[in-house]
C-alpha cells in the first residue's frame, strides 16, 4: 500500500482515522471527530499561514470544490511545528484563510503534528506509514478512504493540483464503503 515502506499493519491492530478527534478552529473549539465524516474520502493537511507552501490553500480549495459533492472533504490542521510559521490565534488563522484563499473546508484548531507533542492522529499516522510518511514540513497530506483507513500520503511539495492527488482521490471515491460490524 505504501510502496517502499512495506505493508501497513492490519487495521484491527492500528484502529482507523475515525478513532480520532480534533477541535474546530472557530466556534469555541467544538469537537471535530473524524467519525462525522464516515463514508467520505478525507484529506488531512497540516497547514501554516507564513510558509512558502501557503499558496497551496488555493489548490486545496479548488480540490474541495471539485470533489465535495462526491463525498470528499479536506480537514486543515494549522500547526506551528515547522519554522514557527503558524503563530496566529484561531481568529487570525480563520480570517487569513477566508480573506486570502476563500477557504470553506473544515479547519481544526492548531495542533502539534510532529514529535512527542504530536496530536494522537499524527502519532497513529506515523505508526501506519513510518518515518518516511510523517510530516517533515507544512502542507503534508494524508488520504483516508471511505472506511477510515489511511491509504496514502503526499509530501509538502506535492501540489493539491497534482494528478497524483486527483487520481488517488478519484480511486477512493469510486470504491464502496463497507458496513463495519460493531467494534
Amino acid at each position: 500500500m505504501f510502496g517502499l515502506l512495506g505493508p501497513a499493519k492490519a487495521d484491527s491492530q492500528m484502529g482507523r482515522a475515525y478513532d480520532y478527534e480534533f477541535k474546530t478552529l472557530m466556534d469555541g473549539g467544538q469537537p471535530l471527530p473524524l467519525s462525522q465524516f464516515r463514508g467520505k474520502v478525507i484529506l488531512v493537511v497540516n497547514t501554516a499561514s507564513h510558509c512558502g507552501f501557503t499558496k497551496q490553500y488555493d489548490g486545496l480549495q479548488q480540490l474541495y470544490d471539485r470533489y465535495k459533492d462526491q463525498g470528499f472533504v479536506i480537514i486543515g490542521i494549522p500547526s506551528n511545528d515547522f519554522g514557527s510559521q503558524e503563530p496566529g490565534s484561531s481568529e487570525e488563522i480563520s480570517s487569513f484563510c477566508k480573506k486570502n484563499f476563500g477557504v470553506t473546508f473544515p479547519m481544526a484548531g492548531k495542533e502539534g503534528v510532529s514529535g512527542d507533542a504530536a496530536h494522537p492522529f499524527y502519532r497513529w499516522a506515523r505508526e501506519k506509514v513510518g518515518f518516511l510518511g510523517a510530516p517533515k514540513w507544512n502542507f503534508h497530506k494524508y488520504l483516508i478512504d471511505r472506511n477510515g483507513n489511511l491509504v496514502d500520503y503526499f509530501n509538502s511539495n506535492t501540489s493539491p493540483n497534482s494528478s497524483a492527488i486527483s487520481k488517488a482521490i478519484e480511486k477512493y471515491l469510486n470504491e464502496p464503503t463497507y458496513k463495519a460490524t460493531a467494534q
